[in-house]
């Protein structure tokens, strides 16, 4: 019974991840909260799949942990895109109520969670197959280190292709390149500031060597992510 509408999903992921602009243009200018809720599903499947493989080398639980957080993250930082983007659009030259800047937003990350749950069977496997946590801390943090940098590359890749698929549509909307190039690169602004800190008070993820597998760190609410890059920054500095 379930068979139709899970079809008729999976067609519309078909058309934002091919960046069929009109159909999608469509879907924008008669948003509604069927649509809304379909994006909403298609991002916390996809990105639950890939937090649990984020998390699982560091051990099962953690990977349980993630795979809550992650979706987490995601529709809270298209929630706050939504709502500082549909002040901000009209200043810049397109006109988009929030619920239309809601659905542009869940449509960019749909496509990133799309992808990233597609890689989480690849990124599984390379969990598998990595060397263990062990008593060696050493070898524990390069392990940790290079699955760090395969989900870096990983979710770069999926931001990209969102992002390639956003422009094409604001150019759309907005009939223009370049109210779409400034309309995108406020949201890009918005999602870094705050997906970045989310992601630092909703920290860990991977789970680092040393440290035990906990939901979030009792820090969690202390500092910021721009705190915690100065800081690395200046201990880089006086190492050199």
């Amino acid at each position: 019974m379930n068979a139709a509408p899970t079809t008729f999903t999976l067609r519309r992921v078909s058309v934002l991840l091919r960046g069929e602009a009109e159909p999608i243009r469509g879907w924008v200018e008669r948003s509604s909260a069927g649509q809304v809720a379909r994006n909403v599903v298609v991002i916390v499947a996809g990105a639950a799949l890939y937090g649990a493989a984020m998390g699982a080398w560091r051990a099962p639980l953690q990977g349980l942990f993630c795979a809550v957080k992650f979706p987490l993250i995601l529709l809270l930082t298209a929630l706050g895109n939504a709502l500082l983007n549909a002040m901000l659009a009209p200043l810049l030259g397109l006109n988009l109520s929030l619920r239309q800047s809601l659905l542009a937003v869940l449509m960019s990350f749909t496509i990133a969670a799309t992808i990233l749950g597609s890689f989480a069977p690849l990124v599984g496997f390379l969990v598998w197959n990595a060397p263990p946590l062990s008593a060696d801390l050493a070898s524990s943090r390069s392990t940790h280190a290079f699955i760090l940098l395969t989900h870096v590359a990983v979710i770069a890749l999926a931001g990209i292709a969102a992002n390639v698929r956003l422009v094409q549509l604001l150019r759309r909307l907005s009939g223009n390149g370049v109210v779409a190039s400034r309309v995108l690169f406020a949201w890009l602004a918005v999602n870094l500031l705050l997906g970045s800190q989310l992601s630092w008070n909703l920290r860990p993820f991977i789970g680092s060597p040393g440290l035990p597998v906990e939901f979030l760190r009792q820090t969690a609410l202390e500092g910021n992510f721009f705190e915690a890059v100065l800081h690395a920054a200046r201990r880089l500095l006086d190492f050199i």
